[in-house]
């Protein structure tokens, strides 16, 4: 059994007692089934400095739990949940669902890519993995030697070499189950998780399993750009939502929004950096609820975007674990994630957590597109995450990533002073920030790619047709990525940039 992550477990800050409101957020975690039975909790001295409390509190806590039957400890190794929970709590199939088998794919892959367009980044390997290019993990610090020598034990399994589960190896949808359930609230059995080759295959069948030709889906602005080709190939027509600097996404705009579906990166908009609170995230699911023309009920498609990396605060839950809480299996949200960023996008494994009565179609749409992921490659990764070593990799890459945000930060503000303005949270793999005057976004990005240096705009995030109503601070807006650069590609990159703004201004 994987060790359970703290992931987003916080303290109530209306208890004035923190012993109290640890122990109503763990049993919590524990009767919802969300921290499963054995699981191994967190060290005391651990949980006690992520949560800023003594470990004192933390070892109190765990003792009045013991007490009460929910825990039990066990000698040199700490503390287990012991307490199972009842039937009625648990959204949980047959056995036989869990068996479920379909047709292996024939078609070949269907091409995901957009049409041409000066937005387009280059698609050379070298220019799209540089130091500064969003969405590119830290290459150097995976643990090859681990994963080598698992992906050779397992390649060696005659069993592994056949057709896979068009849904996806179980042990993997198994170990993704408990996990996602611990650490970011998810309400995911193994039955409704589906397998997929990245995430932007999974936003495919999400929007073809939910929504026909014509129809309308709602998505942020600037916002994900595979999202938009994953959308022009399907012929949905698209309304958005502008995402403010410092409020985020408008989501009052859904009230006035007609369609079927708003697509959602709520956790660390990209590109802007910005959190959907509390409030907002209830009013997305209480939209949702709503039916359309009095028949069918609206979707939320949930991209829990670099969830797993925040700095500066506890990650919020999942949106789709919220709306479970008041909606049980009715809870119109599909989650989707990827480790391409958590581990490497070359491993080129995603997932969706779908309801129950989505998954048969779901699974038609991703049985005629084809894509399956290796099965050596998905028990790899199921044994990974089930021994510890993904969580592990995790906290080692949080801490990392934060040095370098921090660093990055750091950086502008001394070449720049007061006329840089970081926007986006101390999160996830990327910093956004703006300035006023001077260089537009597009003349940087074109001098520091003369010097070999990949960034990108807002422009590219954004809807062309939309990119001419776009205010002068977004056209004053860089989007940088930290993940695959050294604390001194990072130095060196925004000294670069300095230069560029003195050079041609």
């Amino acid at each position: 059994m994987q060790p359970i992550d703290i992931g987003d477990l916080r303290l109530d800050a209306s208890n004035t007692s923190k012993q109290s409101a640890l122990y109503l957020a763990i049993q919590d975690k524990i009767l919802n089934g969300l921290w499963p039975t054995n699981g191994r909790l967190p060290a005391t001295r651990l949980l006690a400095e992520e949560l800023r409390v003594s470990r004192n509190t933390v070892t109190a806590v765990y003792e009045q739990l013991k007490a009460e039957g929910y825990i039990e400890s066990r000698r040199g190794a700490g503390y287990f949940i012991q307490w199972a929970t009842p039937d009625h709590y648990l959204h949980t199939n047959t056995q036989g669902e869990l068996q479920r088998s379909l047709p292996p794919p024939s078609l070949p892959d269907l091409p995901l890519e957009g049409k041409e367009t000066d937005q387009r980044p280059p698609f050379d390997a070298h220019v799209r993995n540089r130091p500064f290019a969003p969405g590119v993990p830290d290459l150097v610090q995976f643990p090859y030697k681990k994963w080598a020598r698992s992906l050779q034990c397992h390649f060696q399994r005659a069993i592994l070499g056949g057709q896979n589960d068009i849904q996806g190896n179980l042990a993997l949808r198994q170990a993704l189950s408990d996990y996602l359930s611990f650490s970011r609230s998810v309400d995911a059995s193994p039955q409704r998780i589906i397998i997929t080759v990245g995430a932007q295959q999974a936003l495919y069948i999400a929007i073809n399993a939910i929504l026909e030709a014509g129809e309308k889906v709602m998505m942020e602005n600037p916002g994900y750009a595979q999202m938009r080709k994953v959308l022009d190939r399907s012929h949905i027509n698209v309304s958005y939502l502008p995402v403010d600097a410092k409020t985020g996404a408008d989501i009052s705009l859904l009230d006035q929004f007609d369609g079927k579906a708003v697509y959602l990166t709520p956790s660390n908009q990209y590109p802007m950096g910005t959190s959907l609170n509390t409030n907002d995230r209830m009013r997305c699911i209480e939209w949702a609820a709503q039916k359309t023309d009095g028949k069918q009920a609206r979707w939320i498609i949930e991209d829990d975007y670099d969830s797993e990396f925040q700095f500066a605060n506890r990650p919020y839950p999942s949106l789709q674990g919220l709306a479970t809480k008041f909606h049980g299996d009715a809870a119109n949200v599909i989650y989707v994630g990827t480790f391409s960023k958590t581990l490497l996008p070359a491993i080129r494994v995603g997932y969706m957590v779908v309801p129950e009565s989505l998954v048969e179609k779901c699974l038609s749409v991703k049985d005629a597109i084809g894509g399956d992921t290796a099965m050596h490659i998905e028990e790899v990764l199921a044994e990974f995450i089930a021994e510890g070593d993904y969580l592990r990799h995790i906290r080692k890459m949080r801490t990392l990533y934060q040095e370098k945000q921090r660093v990055f930060v750091e950086a502008l503000h001394e070449h720049f002073g007061d006329r840089i303005e970081v926007i986006s949270q101390a999160a996830g793999l990327h910093v956004t920030f703006r300035w006023q005057g001077g260089l537009t976004a597009l003349e940087a990005k074109a001098a520091l790619e003369e010097k070999g240096v990949t960034i990108r705009t807002l422009e590219y995030y954004c809807d062309a047709n939309t990119v001419n109503e776009m205010p002068d601070w977004m056209q004053r807006t860089l989007v940088a990525g930290f993940g695959n650069s050294s604390l001194e590609d990072i130095r060196q990159g925004v000294s670069i940039l300095s230069a560029c703004f003195r050079e041609r201004t």
